[in-house]
């Protein structure tokens, strides 16, 4: 089976000034942004990605440019529209804060699978098309290029703990109990009889051992003996800690 890299794109000039930039055209990447997406392209380059696909939004790019700019080899490039931002409709552009006092943050915290943004999407209609281009992708990966390979889809919060939350057979109800923070890293491999989820959120630690395949088939009664990094040991690395707000974009 092959291997899908969620990262969420870095830090943007909207999300440290606490706006919910939606799909507002124009919205870049900070400094701090700019150095989280090369340290995350720096991580992944120990992988040999055959490719990354984008949102079309501008944060999403420049992250992806970042990542390619890394390896070694000539990763193709695409841009997806389904694993754009949600739309947000007549929340987008407000404050955070503002946001949080009207009544539908509360049920975006606790019931998001019944939000309908004003003027927007829902967050269940996000979730499913935000799944089939992953999972589409994948299997089209896996078609073309073999059962080992890697590739990277770069994405925004919502929509990576959505695509998550859907591989661990979360409800949507409870996709909120996932982080996922700037230029994150989170590891998922769709096999015949279920998902695999490898990791959620990681900002740092050895991402070698992705060069090799990871193993498919049933799991492991136990557990196993864990995926081999590249040193035969166990692979694995810690997570953020939980700075990431519950509206992400």
């Amino acid at each position: 089976m092959a291997t899908v890299l969620l990262v969420r794109h870095g830090r943007t000039t909207a999300n440290a000034t606490g706006q919910l930039a939606g799909r507002t055209p124009g919205v870049h990447l900070d400094d701090h942004g700019r150095g989280q997406a090369a340290l995350t392209g720096e991580r992944i380059a120990a992988v040999p990605v055959v490719g990354v696909v984008s949102s079309p939004l501008e944060r999403c790019a420049e992250t992806a440019r970042a990542i390619v700019e890394r390896q070694s080899g000539t990763p193709f490039s695409s841009v997806e529209p389904d694993l754009t931002e949600c739309d947000y409709g007549r929340w987008q552009g407000r404050q955070l804060s503002d946001l949080a006092t009207e009544d539908l943050w509360r049920v975006v915290q606790s019931q998001p699978s019944a939000v309908v943004f004003p003027g927007g999407e829902s967050m269940a209609g996000m979730q499913a098309r935000a799944v089939a281009a992953i999972r589409r992708h994948d299997a089209a990966v896996e078609a073309e290029h073999g059962p080992g390979a890697v590739w990277v889809a770069v994405s925004h919060g919502h929509i990576i703990k959505s695509v998550l939350a859907d591989a661990l057979g979360m409800h949507l109800d409870v996709f909120q109990r996932l982080e996922v923070g700037p230029a994150s890293v989170s590891i998922v491999s769709y096999g015949a009889s279920r998902p695999r989820v490898s990791a959620t959120n990681t900002d740092s630690g050895d991402l070698s051992w992705l060069a090799k395949a990871i193993p498919s088939g049933d799991a492991a009664v136990g557990g196993g003996a864990g995926t081999p990094d590249a040193d035969g040991g166990g692979a694995g690395a810690p997570a953020e800690d939980g700075r990431t707000p519950r509206i992400v974009t």
